[in-house]
């Protein structure tokens, strides 16, 4: 795996030198998007309308939209010079029980491993967390956001978990349905906490997998086996004429058809005097 991310954990006068790992992957099936005619890839441009042209990734710019049609474009280096300790530090707030973080906060899971002269004091943290039981809170600058993170331990390695703001969590309030009065039977209610007991069993995450995914790529097999396959056109790509060549082309086919100029006779002495 490549690191995605190089810093330093730092917390009280210590400091952890670190790389980030991506700890998931998403294996959904992935598709293309296909000309139903053709079965041509369909292409996704980035084109400016003003201009009428598709623009590079070097032309684009950040722009925040601070009233209607008005922006503020933000360069790269305006993102570099934030006054922030975040920026290339895992900075360390707080030490909590896992516990009392709803899982509703948790965003995404990385690795992260120690460099080389990062070993020790990161064998510390690992070590000082188990012994303690707390995960930190923590903030570090991560694809132009500030995250609120935790640290944990996960197996032989500390574990970053990126998370939600609390402004960022909508609230089950605004449902107006969830509003209403439901009125429950406590006999409704015995059979339900029943059921639950008789399904209830240790998690184990190896036993569950994606029906849809497994259905879904035997459908995909079949097709292929069954040479249900779809080869697109090849686009249409207007030949671009060489001036030169064209000329040449031109000059040789036209010598063939010269006529010979006509050798004029000479006139005798008696045609001359007639």
């Amino acid at each position: 795996m490549r690191p995605l991310w190089k810093g330093a954990i730092s917390f009280g006068l210590v400091s952890i030198p670190v790389k980030m790992y991506a700890a998931t992957e998403q294996k959904n099936v992935k598709f293309n998007y296909l000309h139903r005619e053709c079965k041509t890839p369909i292409k996704y441009q980035k084109v400016c309308p003003a201009c009428g042209r598709e623009v590079s990734a070097d032309e684009i710019v950040r722009g925040y939209e601070y009233q209607k049609g008005r922006y503020v474009v933000i360069e790269d280096e305006d993102m570099e010079n934030l006054p922030l300790n975040t920026m290339r530090t895992i900075d360390i707030l707080d030490f909590v029980e896992l516990e009392d973080i709803d899982p509703i906060y948790f965003v995404k899971s990385y690795f992260l491993s120690p460099e080389e002269y990062g070993k020790k004091p990161y064998k510390l943290l690992f070590e000082a967390l188990g012994k303690t039981g707390k995960v930190a809170v923590a903030k570090v600058f991560i694809r132009s956001r500030e995250n609120l993170v935790t640290l944990r331990r996960y197996r032989n390695c500390l574990l970053m978990e990126t998370m939600l703001y609390p402004d960022e969590i909508r609230q089950p309030e605004s449902i107006p349905e969830l509003q209403e009065e439901v009125e429950i039977h406590e006999n409704e209610l015995i059979m339900a906490e029943s059921l639950i007991t008789n399904l209830s069993s240790e998690f184990k995450p190896e036993k569950y997998k994606s029906d849809y995914r497994e259905a879904l790529l035997k459908v995909i097999h079949a097709k292929i086996e069954n040479d249900e396959v779809e080869i697109p056109k090849a686009p249409h790509e207007e030949k671009v004429i060489d001036l030169m060549e064209a000329l040449k082309a031109s000059l040789a086919a036209t010598e063939g058809k010269k006529e010979e100029p006509k050798k004029r006779k000479r006139k005798t002495a008696k045609q001359k005097e007639a």
